[in-house]
């Protein structure tokens, strides 16, 4: 089988690796929301389009130029994609296994001995495969697929699965703070005006300091 044409996509590690940062500093931008939501979900795992990564370079987060021509090097036959709109449909083991009709654990005995097509990607030490390339080698070893399953993701529609990065978490916005009464000073004469004054600051929520004056 020709090697198939295949989007430039990155995993975290792939992520980590072109900006010379550790994985979890990838994931950290993920969690703050630097990274956007994901192009691509497989088997739970995040996954982004090449032209999205490079969009969050800027200040003292720069792409490596070195280890970006490495990352294109390494994926022989990919290609640029703009948008996710645009993405073929591609399947992580649990998506083949809805396609065939088996459960992941079937899909990774036939990986390891070599019963299925070789993954056309291999992404943060994950197995990816085009839809078309399943169902190729599927005709080629006359395996059943679900007619049905392969029809919904065509159309785009993919299994709730859960999701095993970390959810990206918007920052909670600090509550406004009322801004504290102003000080006031009270002599012996004033005893009425100063009980009321420090009964309406307590019932603010506020505490308050005495400073005898003389």
């Amino acid at each position: 089988m020709s090697q198939a044409r295949v989007p430039y996509l990155l995993g975290h590690t792939e992520v980590a690796s072109l900006f010379k940062v550790e994985r979890q500093t990838s994931q950290k931008w993920r969690t703050e929301g630097t990274l956007p939501e994901p192009d691509l979900v497989a088997s739970g795992n995040p996954y982004w389009l090449l032209t999205t990564v490079l969009q969050i370079s800027g200040g003292d987060r720069q792409a490596d130029k070195q280890q970006l021509v490495a990352y294109r090097a390494g994926i022989i036959e990919g290609y640029d994609v703009q948008d996710k709109e645009h993405l073929p449909v591609v399947l992580g083991i649990q998506e083949v296994g809805r396609v065939l009709g088996k459960d992941a654990q079937a899909i990774s005995r036939w990986r390891n001995r070599r019963q299925i097509a070789e993954a056309d990607l291999m992404l943060s030490g994950s197995p990816l495969w085009l839809l078309e390339t399943i169902l190729t080698d599927a005709r080629q070893r006359q395996r059943t697929v679900v007619p049905a399953e392969v029809t919904r993701l065509r159309a785009g529609q993919r299994t709730p699965q859960k999701f095993r990065g970390r959810k990206h978490c918007t920052p909670a916005t600090p509550a406004l703070q009322e801004p504290l009464p102003g000080a006031q000073a009270f002599s012996a004469a004033d005893q009425t005006a100063a009980a009321e004054f420090l009964a309406s600051v307590l019932a603010q929520g506020f505490s308050v300091v005495i400073k005898p004056q003389r």
